[in-house]
């Protein structure tokens, strides 16, 4: 993978060697122009001298005066601090200001020498006498040929001197040039890169989740669009995050009060999402189970069977499920298929609502439409078997007709009790729906002396004693005719199911800022399987014993339904051939 190359390195790098390529090459140019420059200079000079001297020259070319050329080369080059040579046509040197013109041979082979005989003039760079040397070379013309050659010639050694300080400043100015260069290169390179580290800087703030920072404006007009654009992408960002943000949160608000659990899944029966309902009903916790599979999760297989229904259904199902388990629940499950925007399937959501306390009141209903109908048959059943008895002439027969009236009478009883404790209960619920139960505070041992009193005859017959245990002071929210009502069922049934000559205790305490009244016997007791149904309509433990010492089954649903009506609760303890305790809690009356 190539390495990513940074946009400041790139910038300042090419900058850096546009400059360098720049300076170096006007280096160049102006170190080859001050040469050429100070060579053609030199040149020129030469040439303007040889031009010169080619007049005296062309005057001196007379044999007679050729050994006179001699001299005046060596004393004009003392003068000019310059080399003179005149050779003539065949080569031969005439005069020299420097070297003796025996010495020296034939000159017409040297390029400045030819060019010049050749009418034009010459020039030349070599090494002579062990210094460079420029030689420029004239013809001297007669009737339009060359007759002699005038050259001068001067080192170039001062010449390359001058040419090397010059290019040593240049050097030095081209170095300062390229550092300068490389500063103000850096400089521009960070001002370009700055806004765009700041932009980085701020994307990556941004991709962090803080979008309440701005990013600055920068001085470059060019970035000035792209800061706004960043920042209201920021703003756009930071509104959108915080509406999802909002509408999740709404959601899981809403999820989390609802009552029903909510379960979706995707495709691949994986868990999407559930609310703490959910969770609760089927025993899961939320974290572990999302992208998990629900077949994974869950053991419950009609659970399950529903949820492949529902993902292979093209309309809403509904069913029912069945957790077991110590208390078996019942919950009523709805399915429909999750859409995305395009109304592709991805899922389906199953909405589970338990309806176990549903069934139970249901149940209950059934039992109670049952028991009633039972205990309304019986007498019903028994005064129409004796009537029917006495239309068939046992009316005739006093004595039988007589005995046969009195069990209708007391089957008419019964079937009396049982309608007034309907209509009892009945209105008492009614009455405490609609708040028309009113309760004010009392003293509570004048209501428990008149239950008591109202049982008196019954306990007399068996000689039981009921005993009362009450501060006089002790106060509470009561509605008198009601609770003395419950307080009568109950004493009536300890009086029922007590062996004669026992004993019934009637007692009043406070107890966590309630006031509790209990009814104690010493009885046969109830068995523990019995107490959680002991308070339903019609409910019997013993039914043949509980027919036999008489009753509706309905006393112990009213003294909870008066008990529910005085913002309280009816409880029972009990132990077989030991006796019970039912206990009535009320609201303490408490004065200032």
């Amino acid at each position: 993978m190539v390495r990513p190359k940074s946009f400041f390195g790139q910038i300042y790098l090419t900058l850096l060697f546009i400059g360098l390529i720049s300076v170096i090459a006007m280096t160049w140019i102006t170190s080859r122009s001050w040469r050429t420059f100070y060579l053609d200079h030199l040149a020129g000079d030469l040439a303007a001298e040889a031009r010169l001297l080619s007049v005296q020259v062309r005057e001196n070319l007379a044999p007679e005066n050729i050994e006179k050329l001699d001299a005046f080369c060596k004393s004009l080059g003392k003068l000019t601090d310059t080399r003179i040579t005149v050779v003539l046509a065949d080569g031969s040197v005439a005069g020299d200001s420097l070297r003796d013109i025996k010495t020296m041979g034939n000159l017409a082979h040297r390029p400045e020498i030819r060019a010049a005989l050749a009418s034009k003039p010459g020039k030349d760079q070599r090494f002579s006498s062990g210094q460079e040397m420029m030689f420029l070379a004239v013809p001297v013309m007669e009737q339009g040929k060359p007759v002699a050659v005038v050259r001068t010639a001067l080192p170039l050694g001062p010449t390359r001197l001058a040419l090397s300080l010059l290019y040593l400043k240049v050097g030095l100015a081209s170095l300062g040039i390229i550092l300068l260069g490389a500063g103000l290169s850096l400089l521009l390179s960070r001002r370009l890169t700055r806004p765009l580290e700041e932009f980085r800087r701020g994307a990556e703030r941004f991709a962090r989740g803080d979008l309440s920072l701005k990013l600055p404006r920068p001085d470059l007009a060019e970035l000035v669009g792209l800061g706004e654009t960043l920042n209201h992408m920021a703003s756009q960002l930071d509104e959108r995050i915080g509406t999802i943000l909002r509408q999740r949160q709404e959601q899981e608000a809403v999820l989390a009060s609802m009552v029903e659990g909510v379960i979706a899944v995707d495709g691949r029966s994986r868990v999407i999402s559930l609310n703490r309902a959910a969770a609760d009903l089927l025993g899961l916790d939320p974290a572990v189970v999302i992208r998990r599979n629900i077949n994974e999760v869950v053991e419950n297989p009609s659970l399950q069977w529903f949820i492949t229904r529902s993902l292979a259904a093209s309309e809403p199902i509904e069913g029912e499920i069945t957790i077991q388990g110590e208390k078996p629940r019942f919950l009523q499950a709805h399915g429909t298929t999750l859409k995305d925007p395009h109304g592709k399937a991805f899922g389906v959501l199953i909405v589970v609502h338990d309806v176990t306390r549903l069934r139970q009141l249901e149940n209950a209903r059934r039992d109670f439409v049952a028991n009633v109908s039972h205990e309304l048959k019986t007498p019903v059943t028994s005064i129409k078997g004796f009537v029917e008895t006495l239309l068939e002439g046992a009316i005739l027969d006093p004595e039988h007709a007589g005995e046969f009236l009195k069990i209708i009478s007391r089957q008419a009883d019964r079937l009396g009790a049982i309608i007034e404790d309907l209509l009892s209960l009945s209105r008492i619920e009614q009455e405490a729906e609609q708040g028309k139960i009113h309760l004010t505070g009392g003293r509570l041992k004048p209501v428990l002396k008149s239950a008591i009193l109202a049982c008196a005859s019954r306990s007399g017959a068996k000689e039981i004693n009921i005993s009362l245990d009450c501060p006089e002071d002790l106060r509470a929210r009561i509605n008198g005719p009601l609770l003395e009502q419950a307080l009568i069922n109950l004493i009536d049934n300890a009086i029922k199911y007590s062996e004669p000559g026992s004993s019934v205790r009637v007692e009043a305490t406070t107890e966590n800022g309630r006031v509790v009244v209990q009814v104690i016997d010493q009885g046969v007791g109830i068995p523990q399987e019995h107490l959680p149904r002991l308070f339903e309509r019609f409910y019997r433990v013993d039914p043949s014993r509980s027919r036999k010492v008489g009753g509706t089954g309905l006393g112990l649903a009213i003294v909870k339904h008066i008990a529910q009506a005085h913002g309280g609760k009816v409880a029972v303890q009990s132990t077989p051939g030991q006796g019970s305790t039912f206990a009535i809690h009320l609201q303490e009356d408490r004065r200032d």
